[in-house]
């Protein structure tokens, strides 16, 4: 049986990293959203429908943040 791949929006990812992480939108540049933590940290979400895993969890790592967490938060 294959594995069952969770499917995130941007907008989503967007939402709960500025709802329940601290986070705020700093800049756009094209197809990419770059977010501010208030203690310096810095992550980029690329605006697509889709999130592929790998991806999100480059955003969850550039964020420093567990992915538990995040999917927590995101109340699955």
């Amino acid at each position: 049986m294959s594995k069952r791949h969770l499917i995130f929006s941007c907008a989503g990812i967007i939402s709960v990293l500025a709802k329940h992480f601290d986070f705020s939108v700093v800049s756009q540049k094209g197809s990419h959203v770059k977010l501010k933590h208030v203690d310096g940290r810095v992550t980029i979400v690329p605006l697509h429908k889709e999130l592929a895993p790998g991806t999100l969890a480059s955003v969850l790592r550039l964020a420093r943040i567990d992915r538990s967490d995040f999917l927590d938060a995101f109340d699955l």
